[in-house]
Protein backbone atom coordinates (compact mmCIF):
# COMPACT_ATOMS: atom_id res chain seq x y z
CA UNK A 1 0.00 0.00 0.00
CA UNK A 2 1.65 3.31 -0.74
CA UNK A 3 1.80 6.24 1.48
CA UNK A 4 -0.90 8.18 -0.35
CA UNK A 5 -3.48 5.08 0.20
CA UNK A 6 -2.37 4.71 3.32
CA UNK A 7 -2.96 8.17 5.01
CA UNK A 8 -6.12 8.19 2.99
CA UNK A 9 -7.13 4.47 4.43
CA UNK A 10 -5.99 5.00 7.82
CA UNK A 11 -8.74 7.04 9.07
CA UNK A 12 -11.72 5.61 7.45
CA UNK A 13 -10.68 2.69 8.40
CA UNK A 14 -10.34 3.99 12.21
CA UNK A 15 -14.15 5.22 11.69
CA UNK A 16 -15.19 2.49 10.03
CA UNK A 17 -13.98 -0.15 13.04
CA UNK A 18 -15.21 2.61 15.54
CA UNK A 19 -18.90 2.93 14.28
CA UNK A 20 -18.85 -0.73 13.90
CA UNK A 21 -17.40 -1.54 17.23
CA UNK A 22 -20.54 -1.27 19.23
CA UNK A 23 -21.48 -4.50 16.84
CA UNK A 24 -19.64 -7.72 17.46
CA UNK A 25 -15.89 -7.87 15.90
CA UNK A 26 -17.13 -11.16 14.75
CA UNK A 27 -19.45 -9.63 12.13
CA UNK A 28 -17.56 -6.91 11.23
CA UNK A 29 -14.72 -9.39 10.63
CA UNK A 30 -17.16 -11.51 8.52
CA UNK A 31 -18.01 -8.42 6.49
CA UNK A 32 -14.85 -7.09 5.61
CA UNK A 33 -13.37 -10.84 4.49
CA UNK A 34 -16.21 -11.00 2.76
CA UNK A 35 -16.33 -7.28 0.70
CA UNK A 36 -11.92 -7.89 0.22
CA UNK A 37 -12.56 -11.26 -1.31
CA UNK A 38 -15.87 -9.98 -3.91
CA UNK A 39 -13.28 -7.30 -4.79
CA UNK A 40 -10.23 -9.28 -6.00
CA UNK A 41 -12.33 -11.51 -6.98
CA UNK A 42 -14.46 -9.05 -9.62
CA UNK A 43 -11.98 -6.34 -11.59
CA UNK A 44 -14.80 -5.24 -13.37
CA UNK A 45 -16.59 -3.86 -10.18
CA UNK A 46 -13.01 -2.43 -9.20
CA UNK A 47 -12.71 -0.63 -12.47
CA UNK A 48 -16.19 0.54 -11.90
CA UNK A 49 -16.00 1.93 -8.00
CA UNK A 50 -12.85 3.41 -9.54
CA UNK A 51 -13.98 4.70 -12.62
CA UNK A 52 -14.88 8.91 -12.35
CA UNK A 53 -17.07 9.22 -15.36
CA UNK A 54 -20.03 6.46 -13.26
CA UNK A 55 -22.22 8.66 -11.33
CA UNK A 56 -22.46 8.65 -7.60
CA UNK A 57 -25.83 7.14 -7.85
CA UNK A 58 -25.22 4.36 -9.89
CA UNK A 59 -22.21 3.09 -7.46
CA UNK A 60 -24.55 3.32 -4.40
CA UNK A 61 -27.00 1.06 -6.42
CA UNK A 62 -24.08 -1.36 -7.69
CA UNK A 63 -23.26 -1.80 -4.53
CA UNK A 64 -26.27 -2.01 -2.53
CA UNK A 65 -28.02 -4.77 -5.68
CA UNK A 66 -24.24 -6.59 -4.69
CA UNK A 67 -24.13 -6.78 -1.20
CA UNK A 68 -27.11 -5.50 0.38
CA UNK A 69 -28.41 -8.97 1.31
CA UNK A 70 -24.86 -10.03 2.02
CA UNK A 71 -23.66 -7.15 4.70
CA UNK A 72 -24.36 -5.59 7.85
CA UNK A 73 -26.71 -2.31 7.27
CA UNK A 74 -23.83 -0.51 8.80
CA UNK A 75 -21.21 -2.04 6.32
CA UNK A 76 -23.21 -0.80 3.17
CA UNK A 77 -24.21 2.71 4.68
CA UNK A 78 -20.09 3.22 5.53
CA UNK A 79 -19.98 2.43 1.51
CA UNK A 80 -21.63 4.42 0.70
CA UNK A 81 -20.29 7.57 2.77
CA UNK A 82 -17.25 6.40 0.55
CA UNK A 83 -18.90 7.01 -2.43
CA UNK A 84 -20.21 10.56 -1.31
CA UNK A 85 -16.81 11.52 -0.25
CA UNK A 86 -15.08 10.19 -3.72
CA UNK A 87 -12.73 7.74 -1.72
CA UNK A 88 -14.63 4.45 -2.98
CA UNK A 89 -11.73 4.20 -5.30
CA UNK A 90 -9.65 3.62 -2.67
CA UNK A 91 -11.80 0.63 -0.62
CA UNK A 92 -9.75 -1.91 -0.99
CA UNK A 93 -6.91 -0.07 0.77
CA UNK A 94 -9.43 0.78 3.43
CA UNK A 95 -10.49 -2.82 3.68
CA UNK A 96 -6.84 -3.68 4.08
CA UNK A 97 -5.86 -1.35 6.85
CA UNK A 98 -9.76 -2.03 8.80
CA UNK A 99 -9.05 -5.48 8.60
CA UNK A 100 -5.41 -5.16 9.85
CA UNK A 101 -6.78 -2.49 12.95
CA UNK A 102 -9.61 -5.59 13.79
CA UNK A 103 -7.63 -7.96 13.86
CA UNK A 104 -5.21 -6.14 16.10
CA UNK A 105 -8.25 -5.57 18.13
CA UNK A 106 -9.22 -9.37 18.28
CA UNK A 107 -5.70 -10.44 19.35
CA UNK A 108 -4.94 -11.63 15.68
CA UNK A 109 -1.83 -11.72 14.24
CA UNK A 110 -1.42 -11.87 10.07
CA UNK A 111 1.70 -13.54 9.30
CA UNK A 112 2.85 -13.74 5.66
CA UNK A 113 4.57 -17.08 4.92
CA UNK A 114 6.76 -17.26 1.56
CA UNK A 115 7.50 -21.16 0.71
CA UNK A 116 9.03 -23.24 -1.76
CA UNK A 117 6.05 -25.61 -2.15
CA UNK A 118 2.71 -25.71 -0.58
CA UNK A 119 2.50 -26.27 3.03
CA UNK A 120 0.26 -29.37 3.99
CA UNK A 121 -2.32 -28.64 6.67
CA UNK A 122 -0.56 -30.82 9.14
CA UNK A 123 2.43 -28.37 8.67
CA UNK A 124 0.19 -24.97 8.37
CA UNK A 125 -0.87 -26.16 11.93
CA UNK A 126 2.54 -26.82 13.58
CA UNK A 127 3.58 -23.46 12.27
CA UNK A 128 0.81 -21.57 13.36
CA UNK A 129 1.01 -23.30 17.18
CA UNK A 130 4.71 -22.10 16.84
CA UNK A 131 4.18 -18.62 15.90
CA UNK A 132 1.35 -18.30 18.36
CA UNK A 133 4.39 -19.12 21.16
CA UNK A 134 6.56 -16.76 18.82
CA UNK A 135 3.94 -14.12 19.24
CA UNK A 136 1.76 -14.31 21.86
CA UNK A 137 -1.23 -13.85 20.08
CA UNK A 138 -4.24 -15.90 20.29
CA UNK A 139 -4.71 -16.78 16.85
CA UNK A 140 -2.66 -16.36 13.80
CA UNK A 141 -4.20 -16.22 10.46
CA UNK A 142 -1.84 -17.14 7.50
CA UNK A 143 -1.13 -15.55 4.17
CA UNK A 144 0.57 -18.28 2.51
CA UNK A 145 2.26 -18.02 -1.22
CA UNK A 146 5.06 -19.83 -2.85
CA UNK A 147 7.75 -18.85 -4.70
CA UNK A 148 9.83 -21.55 -6.22
CA UNK A 149 13.11 -19.36 -6.57
CA UNK A 150 13.42 -20.07 -2.36
CA UNK A 151 14.87 -24.00 -3.40
CA UNK A 152 13.86 -25.03 0.22
CA UNK A 153 12.82 -23.55 3.17
CA UNK A 154 10.48 -20.67 3.86
CA UNK A 155 10.48 -16.59 4.66
CA UNK A 156 7.86 -15.48 7.84
CA UNK A 157 7.02 -11.90 7.85
CA UNK A 158 5.67 -10.85 11.20
CA UNK A 159 5.04 -6.92 11.01
CA UNK A 160 8.18 -5.64 10.01
CA UNK A 161 10.32 -8.42 11.20
CA UNK A 162 11.95 -11.34 8.54
CA UNK A 163 12.46 -14.52 9.39
CA UNK A 164 14.25 -16.25 6.45
CA UNK A 165 14.89 -19.93 6.52
CA UNK A 166 15.52 -20.51 2.63
CA UNK A 167 18.26 -21.86 1.53
CA UNK A 168 18.50 -18.83 -0.74
CA UNK A 169 18.18 -16.47 2.14
CA UNK A 170 21.37 -19.08 4.12
CA UNK A 171 22.68 -18.83 0.42
CA UNK A 172 22.56 -14.73 0.71
CA UNK A 173 23.73 -14.95 4.16
CA UNK A 174 26.72 -17.12 3.95
CA UNK A 175 28.06 -14.98 0.72
CA UNK A 176 27.69 -11.42 2.85
CA UNK A 177 29.98 -13.43 5.16
CA UNK A 178 32.35 -13.99 2.79
CA UNK A 179 32.50 -10.58 1.27
CA UNK A 180 31.16 -12.25 -2.23
CA UNK A 181 27.93 -11.13 -4.06
CA UNK A 182 25.03 -13.89 -4.90
CA UNK A 183 24.11 -13.62 -8.30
Amino acid sequence: MSAINTKIAQPYAEAFLELASKDSLESVLSDLNYLSNVLLSSSDLKKLLSNPLVNLQTKKNVLKSIFSEKIDLKTLRFLFVLCDRGRINYLQSILKKALELAYQASSIETVKVTSSINLTPSQQDNLVSKLKKMTGAQEIKLDLTTNSNLIGGFIIQIKSKILDTSIQGQLRQLSSYLGTSLT
